[in-house]
């Protein structure tokens, strides 16, 4: 099978299905490269969590606040053990 993101023709080929689309690859690094999204701040491609403000994905919390979002986290608070929140470190 034929890799739709560098062409190679590759015995060991995998697809992806994603909304009812079939992508086909042959290295999970141009899976990513054609189907993570980009930091709309950054460009970076996110391929874990990142974070989300709209319609908008960001691989950070810094990346966020540089577009205006305050409220995005790179964590979420931890707690003590007692229910009390715990402070979490600046990005």
């Amino acid at each position: 099978m034929k890799c739709e993101t560098c062409g190679n023709d590759y015995d060991k080929a995998f697809e992806i299905t994603v909304g009812g689309a079939r992508h086909v690859f042959d290295s999970f690094a141009c899976a990513i490269h054609a189907l993570a999204p980009a930091c709309a701040h950054c460009g970076v491609k996110i391929i874990g969590h990142g974070l989300e403000a709209g319609d908008r994905f960001y691989c950070c919390a810094h990346c966020a606040r540089h577009d205006g979002e305050v409220a995005l986290k790179d964590r979420a608070e931890a707690s003590d053990g007692r229910g009390r929140a715990t402070a979490t470190a600046a990005h």
